[in-house]
């Protein structure tokens, strides 16, 4: 009997705090957070308590509760919620949140995301996700078990069902993240811009393209290379016996294209890249594969024969050969990242196992063997997905309906649990391919996405910001901007994963109780301080000019970052946007920090500018080794930023770092801009109490080789604070 090797299983502790259990006829029911029940009918009394592919744990913690069994219903009362389960439809009927009753169904679920939006035009039907708009959802987990040998199993029919009620949004997709695990940190290589392009590279021509990219200042994490890494044309190089083959599975380098791909690899490394190779394992191995031979051995076939190996996520033995033979040795040669490009159903030897699951599941597991942060790439597979990050959203067309689409499926994705979508910036196929004010408005969004990643397929205009003439000074400052933003958007998903938030929030998030928070579908928050409202129409013809309605819901000061108008909140404002721009809008008391960094290098800066808004807020910077799973064990340092308006003098602060400050540099040069300052008379720098030297101009402060151990403090006396420059 063959086993997974044990790194590809996990050790799951499930089954729901005793004492927040209770038993009365068919139906169990367990309190598993005071907004979150779990309702199971059971007619032969028994319940399951393991693992499924979504939930894997039910434990949370004890939280007061009362049970009072009366003829027809079930009253289930915690310190915020009422549940009321009928006898007679052996379901939950109501939910009484803050006083009113209401339906326990899905009629006002706000929807979740969907597997992919391969070939998508425009507007896709989404699934449900965890969030209602009254407070409630159910979700149904008939979704496999995992067994204590990490394996998937057939699963009994059963009545398995998570009732969700509050109007607290975030909340909820706490409590969803709960049970089903928090989103895990990705590398901070991630965080940056990816390069991809379906196309038929040469070794040479793909290292030229990428030294074009770093010698031209336009900053890139991630290198990939699509399908043609592997042979394709499987009859022409192979012979006509193979001319029923196709070309999409394949495992062995093409060496006429790239003849020393081990040299490639180490070149690409001295640029500063990571490296990404797409995979489509559905045709299994095939006899022409340079390691066919010992697949044959590993999973107890005889080498001497030619028949094909099937890819088969339900044997054990198959999966223990598919990663110690066919990708453990690419990884050890510096391979970082597989795109796992599934596209072929959903059926496996196991009614109901959708095979995209399990890669992405195992796939996950075995990049984590040795303390590395894995990542994968890869299309959603459903509730739970989000362990597996990150998500690749599919072949979609080069279309303005397609870019309208995206924002709103981005951000409310998080409904799902889903936060790290990646799409194909500028559209995959299709459409229009030389309309350049398309690719720059999608660009422009892309930079406020989770994963930022320029892709076009094969015969169509590639994505080198070169070869858009009229826009490429804009095409580079914006991904020059993404690449600046490292550390802010590192943070935010330290955020999600020990908050349980999402890199992107709709606006309901935030201003539940507030109409248009649902209308804007389009606006969303990038981290916890950017107000996004991507522009995803053509300019006017005549003016070139764009114009967007924009919901600011507090009645505050907002900041553009791109332009520095500020605006009155609390209304519906008017903006109109040039080319170069989108509306990215803080808050009064923001503080947004930035690297200055050469090239491709995304590490822990030496240097960092730091965008300050007059105002009373805070940012605490986070920052660890970007590459292990050591974080779990604490091993970070934070930097608290603040600022405070006191009359007519602000103060800026930033705190002796704390924590594993090894990962960070022992000295820093700061560059703060107060972004919504005319001027000031007069500014005192100290560190620790002590003056130190700066230099200064109207709006900004520059110190240099400053302590990350002191206290750094900037105070300027009589400032004066730009006025609003546009409003309704």
């Amino acid at each position: 009997m063959i086993n997974l090797n044990d790194h590809l299983t996990v050790s799951l502790s499930s089954a729901a705090n005793a004492k927040q259990t209770v038993i009365i006829g068919s139906a169990r029911f367990s309190i598993i957070t005071p907004i979150l029940l779990r309702v199971e009918i059971a007619e032969d009394g028994v319940f399951t308590d393991g693992p499924t592919q979504i939930v894997w744990t039910r434990d949370v913690g004890e939280f007061p509760y009362t049970v009072t069994d009366s003829q027809k219903q079930i009253l289930i009362k915690t310190d915020v919620v009422e549940f009321k389960f009928d006898k007679r439809k052996k379901s939950i009927n109501y939910v009484v949140i803050d006083g009113t009753p209401l339906k326990c169904n899905n009629r006002k679920n706000l929807k979740g995301t969907k597997r992919t939006l391969d070939m998508s035009f425009g507007k896709e039907k989404l699934s449900d996700g965890i969030i209602g708009a009254n407070g409630v959802s159910v979700m149904n987990d008939d979704s496999l078990l995992i067994n204590e040998k990490g394996m998937i199993t057939s699963s009994p029919k059963r009545n398995d069902k998570y009732i969700f009620a509050s109007k607290n949004h975030k909340l909820t997709l706490n409590a969803f993240f709960r049970i089903t695990g928090m989103p895990p940190m990705i590398p901070r290589y991630a965080v940056g811009n990816w390069w991809s392009r379906y196309h038929e590279y040469t070794q040479e021509e793909y290292l030229e393209t990428m030294q074009r990219f770093s010698s031209e200042k336009i900053p890139f994490t991630v290198a990939t290379i699509d399908m043609d890494w592997h042979w394709v044309d499987i009859a022409k190089e192979f012979g006509p016996s193979y001319k029923r083959v196709r070309g999409w599975t394949g495992y062995s380098w093409n060496t006429k294209l790239f003849p020393d791909y081990k040299t490639m690899f180490s070149e690409l490394k001295s640029m500063g890249y990571r490296i990404s190779l797409n995979l489509h394992p559905a045709d299994g191995v095939r006899d022409y594969e340079s390691m066919y031979r010992e697949m044959c051995i590993e999973t107890g076939r005889d080498p001497k024969g030619s028949e094909t190996i099937e890819f088969d996520i339900t044997d054990e033995q198959f999966i223990n050969a598919y990663f110690k033979v066919l990708h453990n040795p690419y990884e050890a040669d510096g391979l970082d990242v597989w795109w796992i490009d599934w596209q072929q159903g959903k059926k496996t030897k196991i009614k109901g196992y959708d095979p995209l699951w399990g890669l992405n599941h195992y796939h996950y597991l075995d990049k984590a063997k040795n303390g590395e942060r894995p990542l994968i790439l890869s299309r959603y597979a459903g509730l739970g997905s989000h362990r597996y990050p990150v998500g690749f959203s599919g072949d979609t067309a080069i279309s303005w309906r397609v870019l309208d689409f995206q924002p709103y499926f981005t951000a409310n994705a998080a409904n799902a649990g889903y936060i790290t979508w990646s799409h194909d910036i500028g559209g995959h196929h299709l459409g229009n391919p030389n309309d350049e004010e398309l690719l720059l408005r999608w660009t422009q969004f892309g930079v406020f996405t989770p994963i930022m990643r320029l892709h076009s397929t094969k015969r169509i205009r590639g994505k080198e910001p070169w070869t858009f003439t009229n826009i490429y000074p804009e095409l580079v400052r914006q991904l020059n901007f993404r690449h600046r933003l490292i550390p802010y958007i590192y943070t935010s998903y330290y955020q999600s994963y020990s908050e349980g938030k999402s890199i992107c929030e709709p606006l309901y998030y935030n201003f539940p109780d507030y109409k248009e928070s649902y209308e804007y579908k389009n606006e969303y928050y990038f981290g916890e301080k950017i107000l996004v409202a991507p522009i995803t129409k053509p300019s006017d013809k005549k003016t070139g000019l764009s114009t967007i309605n924009v919901w600011l819901p507090e009645k505050k000061r907002y900041i553009d970052i791109f332009t520095n108008e500020i605006y009155e909140g609390g209304n519906v404002t008017s903006m109109t946007r040039d080319a170069n721009s989108i509306p990215a809008l803080v808050t009064e008391g923001a503080i947004i920090p930035f690297a200055v960094s050469d090239a491709n290098e995304c590490d822990n800066p030496n240097k960092l500018e730091i965008f300050v808004y007059v105002g009373n807020g805070t940012f605490e910077l986070y920052e660890d080794d970007g590459c292990s799973d050591e974080y779990k064990n604490g091993a970070f340092a934070k930097t608290q930023y603040s600022v405070s308006l006191e009359d007519s003098s602000l103060m800026f602060n930033i705190a002796p770092a704390i924590g594993t400050t090894s990962f960070i540099p022992a000295q820093r040069s700061y560059e703060i801009f107060f972004k919504d300052l005319v001027g000031y008379r007069s500014a005192e720098v100290m560190a620790n109490e002590k003056r130190i030297k700066y230099f200064a101009d109207e709006t900004s402060i520059s110190v240099n080789n400053v302590k990350t151990s002191v206290t750094l403090k900037i105070i300027l006396t009589d400032i004066t604070i730009a006025p609003v420059k546009t409003a309704n």
